[in-house]
């Protein structure tokens, strides 16, 4: 009998993705992972909506982050993102009772642009 071998690229249900750490590449904690949006006409995952700043939930402003800018690291089962803590303080986000409409090009160029990524959907 042969053993297996593990996946290198094994998927993870969004769930579990839900909660995860975000760092930096210095290891600041950066926040953390509050939801995951799919493009459902691709699949493609959007982005990664990281919470950031405040205090026992108050205060804090939500990020959409381009999923491509993101990189998992099993072992620690964290994210790291290259970006200071300063630029992500300047960083588009909105406050979690008042979400963008996510279906605004405008927006979503904006967005990637900041994070220097291509959109996903071209």
């Amino acid at each position: 009998m042969t053993q297996l071998q593990a996946f290198s690229n094994a998927p993870l249900k969004a769930s579990s993705m839900i909660g995860t750490n975000v760092v930096n590449l210095t290891g600041e904690n950066l926040g953390d992972v509050e939801e995951v949006v799919i493009d459902p006409r691709t699949g493609k995952v959007a982005y990664a909506v990281i919470s950031f700043g405040g205090f026992l939930g108050m205060g804090e402003k939500l990020f959409a982050v381009p999923f491509s800018a993101l990189k998992y690291h099993v072992a620690k089962n964290e994210y790291s993102l290259d970006v200071s803590k300063e630029r992500l303080k300047t960083a588009p986000g909105f406050d979690p009772d008042h979400w963008p409409a996510m279906s605004d090009e405008k927006w979503n160029r904006e967005i990637y642009k900041y994070y220097q990524r291509s959109p996903y959907w071209e």
